[in-house]
């Protein structure tokens, strides 16, 4: 696995906070890795109604704040996804 990391929360003090990553060894192509709080129930169930989880799958939240991380870390996504 060849995890790129991209940021935490700006407004964190370190560790313990949302955060992302490019996965670039997925054997389904590049992937964001998203950490945040998992969503309460009220949130996963809102959710379910658009899109039901898979098994292995859950809600979480990202904090707007991230946005910057994210579009970076999804650039380099699609860049590696070219590069394939």
């Amino acid at each position: 696995m060849a995890l790129a990391f991209f940021g935490t929360d700006p407004t964190s003090g370190g560790g313990n906070c949302p955060a992302v990553w490019v996965d670039t060894d997925s054997a389904d192509g590049p992937e964001l890795v998203l950490q945040g709080k998992s969503a309460d129930a009220a949130t996963r169930t809102a959710c379910s109604r658009d899109s039901p989880p898979a098994v292995d799958e859950t809600v979480i939240r990202i904090p707007a704040r991230m946005v910057e991380q994210i579009r970076k870390a999804c650039d380099a996504a699609e860049a590696a996804r070219t590069q394939l």
